[in-house]
């Protein structure tokens, strides 16, 4: 069920002829540009929009489109906004003022600035046929004053293709496709505050590309640590050897400045209690997957970083009320009844 700061676009609900003018004034609403397609008589597309406080984050499937932000239109209206997207199937070709031509393929990133115009051809995966090309795109319009970065550094960046899988940027797409598949559950009480870490990791991301870290303030150097922290616990909850000091050590800081920062960035929790509450989170999600039914209980703990059967067992019933057997047979049991 969608929340108050949640909307989802499907064109199955829409008449057939007024499917491409409804998606296009969704795009529109922070995206002021020219769209055009050849598939416009029959365009089937879906987008959801999460407003994040002055962020908000696009999940967009689309046929071939094209997007022109002409200078006439700058001149017109210029929100002042930054466009991050990150390519997830299909292509772009993206030509900006500079004359200059850049392509882009699933797991690139780029940023558009409002104030500059542009012309961005998305296309489907070439192995398609041309009726099934699909772009899949996430993305984030977010005010250009939230940076803070100088403005004429940030420029070199515009329109430069990324990758997604190294250093900050990696944690900055993880966090993002993160965000779309858990829109649904989000509130309105924590959704701004969602918007602030994802400036932050742009922040953070922007700033080691430029090689201008001492420009960042210390407040968001310090919450896009805490989150570069906790995506390093996500990814290591299987190593028993998981403690604060191998936590600190990975991100070359002191212990106590660990513990000072997590507990402040995390409304009191410890960095212990974080890794135990998302172990035992992650084990209660295993135990109810119908495809990890033939694992046993201790192996799904040891999975999860939680070797000792009866600490596990003991730690899993007093945080849920029941024990991970009992949750097992009644999570398959209401699987299998559904």
């Amino acid at each position: 069920m969608a929340t108050s700061t949640e909307s989802v676009f499907r064109s199955e609900g829409v008449p057939e002829r007024e499917r491409f003018d409804c998606w296009r004034e969704l795009v529109g609403r922070t995206r002021d540009s020219e769209v055009t397609s050849v598939h416009c008589d029959d365009f089937r597309a879906e987008m959801r929009r999460l407003e994040l406080g002055p962020v908000t984050l696009l999940r967009t499937s689309f046929p071939p489109t094209r997007f022109q932000r002409t200078a006439r239109r700058v001149r017109r209206s210029d929100p002042g906004v930054f466009h991050l997207t990150l390519l997830l199937d299909g292509g772009f070709a993206l030509t900006r003022d500079t004359g200059r031509t850049e392509t882009f393929g699933p797991g690139n990133l780029h940023l558009l600035d409002s104030s500059h115009p542009f012309d961005l051809r998305a296309f489907g995966a070439r192995a398609q046929a041309p009726a099934e090309r699909r772009i899949e795109a996430v993305g984030v319009d977010f005010p250009t004053a939230l940076l803070p970065l100088a403005p004429d550094r940030v420029h070199e960046l515009l329109g430069r293709g990324f990758s997604s899988r190294e250093g900050t940027c990696a944690l900055l797409t993880e966090f993002l496709v993160g965000l779309d598949r858990q829109a649904a559950l989000l509130g309105p009480v924590e959704t701004p505050r969602l918007g602030s870490v994802v400036v932050d990791l742009v922040v953070a991301w922007l700033a080691r590309e430029l090689d201008s870290e001492a420009a960042v303030p210390d407040d968001t150097r310090q919450r896009a640590l805490v989150q570069n922290v906790r995506a390093h616990i996500g990814r290591n909850l299987h190593d028993p050897e998981l403690t604060p000091a191998a936590i600190a050590a990975a991100h070359h800081i002191s212990v106590s400045y660990l513990h000072r920062l997590f507990t402040r960035q995390s409304d009191g929790e410890t960095v212990a209690a974080f890794v135990r509450r998302q172990r035992l989170e992650r084990a209660r999600r295993d135990l109810a997957d119908p495809a990890l039914r033939a694992l046993p209980v201790h192996a799904v703990a040891t999975r999860c970083g939680l070797p000792r059967p009866a600490e596990f067992s003991r730690a899993f019933r007093a945080a849920y009320g029941l024990s991970p057997r009992e949750h097992r047979l009644r999570a398959l049991a209401g699987a299998a009844g559904g």
